[in-house]
């Protein structure tokens, strides 16, 4: 595998946030961002796209990371996605992570197309993962918090195999929602879950 060539970091103000979220797509359990500024002397090998990482990398970088970064974790609820739907729920997960550092950064560097609208000095940068170090430390911060938080969530509300699919729409999560009916996990404005409540 080609190692990733982080550089665009180099042209902001330090400190510099990457900024990156997990579980805007499943059908169940929350949205979650992380936010992370890494000490450049003390940065573990390895970082790269969560989606690149096998489960135990992941693991073993995020608690290198937990050890030598800042880290802020926001999280926004399956209510407040039905409520303001997934793409302004994501935006208020990512401005949560951010106010949790407790610190003023000097760029926020967001994944994807766009920033929350807030007052910090940010750019959004499509692939994002694969460009700035500091966003594919988020993505592993998100990706690990959310996946145990719905392996949690899985021993609360067995049936749905959430451990493995972690609240996507797979197909072994969909039987299981036809067989089971949605739990107050599920995103009742995601369409698979709301067709469900509207052939109850």
């Amino acid at each position: 595998m080609t190692a990733p060539c982080f550089k665009i970091e180099k042209d902001y103000a330090a400190p510099v946030v990457g900024v990156d979220e997990a579980g805007r797509g499943p059908l169940a359990g929350p949205v979650v961002a992380a936010a992370v500024i890494l000490d450049r002397k003390r940065c573990p090998r390895g970082i790269d796209d969560s989606k690149k990482l096998c489960f135990e990398v992941r693991e073993s970088l995020y608690g290198k990371l937990r050890q030598v970064a800042r880290i802020g974790v926001g999280i926004a609820s399956v209510e407040e996605i039905d409520r303001y739907n997934i793409l302004w729920a994501t935006m208020l997960a990512m401005t949560r992570a951010v106010e949790a550092l407790g610190i003023a950064p000097g760029m926020v560097l967001v994944d994807g197309n766009r920033c929350p609208n807030w007052s910090y000095p940010s750019t959004a940068i499509i692939g994002g993962d694969a460009k700035s170090r500091s966003i594919a430390a988020a993505s592993i911060v998100a990706k690990v918090t959310r996946d145990r938080m719905m392996t949690d969530y899985c021993d609360q509300h067995p049936g749905y195999n959430w451990r493995s699919n972690k609240g996507y729409g797979t197909p072994d999560h969909r039987a299981a929602l036809d067989r089971l009916g949605p739990t107050p996990l599920h995103r009742r404005t995601f369409a698979p879950v709301k067709q469900h409540l509207l052939d109850l």
